[in-house]
This record gives C-alpha cells, structure tokens and sequence, in this order.
C-alpha cells in the first residue's frame, strides 16, 4: 500500500496545522482549561470555512466527499494542537447517518453538519461496560411510531452544545442507532471530569425519551461496529497527533538540559530512549494511516485492521508518555509544563471506543474467523 499524500492531502495537513498554530496556539490552549463552553466558536467558524465538518460528507449535501485518510490527517493535527472542539464526534455521526440513515435524515442532518452550522456527537460508551457492543445496555423499545430510550451514557463529547446525538441502544434484541435532538424531553447532561483537560465530556441520561421510529440508522449491529472502527481509527490519529508533539517537547529539552558540563540528549542511553520513542510513534503512524486506506478501499482486512490500530497505538502512547516523563525529571511532573496536557490527551484517546484489551480480544476473535473459513 502506498503511504505517500497526494498533493491535496498535505496540502490539507499544512492548511490544518496553519490554522491551529495561528488560532489555538498552547497558550490558549490553555486559557480554556476551565471554561465551561465546549467548544471556541471562532475556531469553529473557521474550521468550517476550511470544511472540516463536511470533509468527508457527500457533495450532495455541501460536503466534499473525500475519505478517511483526509479525516485522519486533520485529526492528527487536532491532537497535536491539543485543538478544542467537536469535529472528530461530528464527522462520526455524519459518516455513520451518510451511511445508514433513512434519505429525509440525510437530507437534513448531513447539510447542517456540513455547513458547520450544528453539531453532532455519538453517545456509546456506558459505566462499568466494555466499548463494545457487549457493553450496551442502554435500551430501546417500540411504542406505535416512536421508539422510547431508557439509560445512562458516559464520556460523550462535546455533547453540552450539540445539536444532535447518535444513541447506540439494545433495540428488537439487537443493537441499533438513533438519531436524538439533544433537547427532547427526558434527556438529561451533566458535565464530567475527566482525565483529559482539554475537552469536555459529558454523562447523559436518557428518561422515557421518544424518537421517531423513522430516525433509526439502518444495517443493525454491522454498521453499528462499522461506526466503532471509524470512531477508533479518528481517536487514535488525534493520540498520534498528541505522540508526536510529545516526542517533540522531550527531544528538545534533552538538547538543553545540562547534566555533568553536557546536554543529556549527548548520552547514549538518551539517544536510545528518544529512538525508541520516535519508532513507536512512527509505527503508531503507520498502523493507523493503513487503516484508513482500508476503510476508504473497502479492503477485507478493514476491521483487523482497525483493532492492529488500536492496540499498537494504545500501547505506544503508554510508553511514550513513561519516556518522556522520565527524561524531563521533576519538571515534567509540573502543572506549568506543557507535556502533562499532551499525555492526557493521548491516553484519554486510547480509551474511548475501547482500550487495548479490546481491540486486542476482538483481532484474535477476527484472526479465528478467518483460519476458520480456509
């Protein structure tokens, strides 16, 4: 497979790093650590002027009908900016309704994700759950023309501003999708802390809530893991973002600490712990910029691949975060210093839709599957 970008999409990583460097550089960052709005607006406003909310929409509904890959490139710099804001949970939901949702959803909801004009998130996850579809238990019964939703959703992000959320629900036994406006009657937030500063999460409980029937996505639990594998690929890129800035901020400081008359990036035993650092990184990068072209190629492999992702990335970030750390010192450990912030960034990630036992547990059921059917 070929990794090198197209002209287009390094022209859209460039444009990308341009516009978080110049509008959320560290310092504001910062500055919105304890703000309780979810999202900068002006960051936002010009994020949808570039077309991110739309990047991967259909043309037919304002998008620009492009790919994962091209999600993946701007979720990585997202990461690497630590960038606020709601675009990898927008382009989840709009991948998943572009796919599966009936033609009047389509229609409506695509178009204002695609303008930029609302947002959307995904409420999966649930307390002392797997992220699987094991894990659901969040329920969905028939009542005439309605389905009603009972159950409590946890780590939903960005959900305090958004206009719509996608609810992964036990419906008919099996589970299934929903398209919910956010402000129905019976459905209740409530802002989270977490261990990640830089975005808000939020705990949703949904009472007696009534949907159209009509708003269920269709394709059932295949399309729901579908969903889950994109939402996987896109949190890992933003935790590769978050590595690689990581790698930067510790490779740097290793050229100006002095220790013994001699900066301690000139030891050896730093130079190995900052190689080790950047391979796993480079894997990391590797792992996930093929899953992307699987999913976009349709490849046979695109779940195997998703969870090979998934698992390495997890597991890099881990041990990237302990390297850095170590070689900082006590500095590291500071609320000053930048490094904390990228480190929860990309261990927060490397939760969300499933941590490395589940990916890992899920690829060996796939690996089964496949020895099974030769």
């Amino acid at each position: 497979m070929n990794f090198e970008l197209s002209e287009e999409q390094a022209m859209l990583r460039e444009i990308s790093r341009d516009l978080l460097s110049d509008r959320a550089p560290i310092g504001v960052v910062r500055s919105w650590l304890d703000n309780e709005q979810d999202v900068d607006p002006e960051l936002w406003r010009l994020a949808g002027e570039l077309g991110w909310p739309g990047l991967a929409l259909p043309e037919q509904y304002g998008g620009t009908g492009q790919g994962l890959i091209e999600l993946t490139l701007v979720a990585e710099e997202a990461g690497r900016a630590l960038a606020r804001g709601p675009f990898l949970s927008t382009a989840i939901v709009g991948a998943a309704v572009a796919t599966a949702g009936p033609p009047h959803l389509r229609e409506r909801v695509c178009t204002e994700l695609a303008s930029g004009s609302s947002w959307a998130t995904w409420a999966f996850g649930e307390r002392d759950t797997p992220w699987t579809l094991d894990g659901i238990r969040t329920i969905a019964r028939t009542d005439g023309d309605f389905v009603v939703l009972d159950g409590v959703k946890t780590a939903v992000q960005d959900a305090g501003g958004a206009r719509w959320l996608l609810v992964t629900a036990i419906h008919d036994d099996a589970p299934a999708s929903f398209l919910v406006d956010r402000n129905a009657p019976g459905v209740r937030l409530r802002r989270e802390h977490s261990l990640d500063s830089t975005r808000a999460f939020y705990e949703i409980r949904f009472q007696d809530v009534r949907v159209p029937a009509d708003h269920r996505l269709t394709g059932g639990p295949d399309e729901v893991q579908r969903a889950l594998d994109y939402a996987t690929v896109l949190c890992c890129a933003d935790a590769l973002g978050a590595m690689q800035r990581t790698l930067e901020l510790t490779v740097d400081y290793t050229k100006v600490r002095v220790q013994f008359d001699r900066p301690i990036g000139s030891f050896q035993a730093v130079k190995h712990a900052c190689t080790d650092m950047a391979m796993l990184v480079h894997g990391s990068r590797a792992a996930i910029y093929y899953a992307a072209m699987a999913a976009d190629g349709e490849a046979h492999d695109r779940a195997r691949a998703a969870c090979v992702a998934a698992s390495y990335t997890s597991g890099g970030a881990a041990d990237v975060a302990d390297s850095a750390l170590q070689l900082h010192g006590g500095i590291g450990f500071t609320w000053e210093h930048d490094l904390h912030l990228y480190i929860r960034r990309a261990k927060t990630d490397c939760v969300l839709y499933g941590d490395t036992d589940v990916h890992r547990d899920r690829l060996c059921t796939l690996l089964q599957q496949a020895a099974t059917a030769l």
